[in-house]
């Protein structure tokens, strides 16, 4: 007669699919963490969490794992676990491009030595890179190129008072050049290229 019909309980679609993302080290101590929702709204609760997410993963070799109702990816380098939380409904593979972003950024970023020392250097190009690849729990990039590239960008304004003279002189030519181009002035070198 009539087919069976299966009516999906299936939650609305929505853009905040990353609900944290963290970096512990190989004691399982937090280096980093960031959460987008109020799912563990205290720190006690978070690195209770954090606690529980690193003894079921830190001796395994599989890349995913649902704990306490979320989807967890995670990756191991070195003496670092990198974790990006979803919900338990979110899709791996979007969780999976997250977390390979921002591996393959840090790599990028730290030259090829993506480990505990050379990551707690550089926690500015760190707080930068996740911020362009994840924003309030929304996924903005999934291309380490483009985050590298951006974190570059974010850390040529540097105040006058941190940058060498040089610095400085290029910046000024560099603006001086685009208020005469941009008047439609021709634009003659005057200074030696530094």
């Amino acid at each position: 007669m009539f087919p069976h019909v299966c009516v999906s309980s299936q939650q609305e679609p929505s853009l905040y699919t990353v609900k944290a993302v963290l970096i512990l080290d190989n004691d399982g101590e937090r280096l980093y963490a960031k959460y987008y929702d109020d799912t563990y709204p205290s720190v006690k609760e978070q690195k209770a969490f954090e606690k529980n997410i690193f003894s079921k993963t830190h001796r395994t070799d599989s890349e995913i794992a649902l704990l306490e109702g979320l989807t967890v990816v995670y990756k191991s380098n070195i003496d670092l676990f990198f974790y990006v939380v979803g919900s338990s409904h979110e899709n791996e593979l979007m969780l999976m491009a997250v977390l390979n972003c921002l591996f393959d950024s840090l790599s990028q970023m730290l030259r090829k030595n993506v480990e505990r020392r050379a990551l707690l250097e550089n926690m500015e190009g760190l707080f930068l890179a996740v911020d362009e690849i994840v924003d309030g729990g929304v996924i903005l990039e999934s291309d380490p190129q483009q985050v590298v590239h951006r974190v570059a960008l974010r850390g040529e304004d540097v105040p006058y008072s941190e940058q060498t003279v040089t610095q400085v002189i290029a910046g000024c030519k560099n603006y001086l050049h685009w208020t005469f181009s941009s008047a439609g002035f021709a634009w003659v070198e005057l200074w030696p290229a530094w």
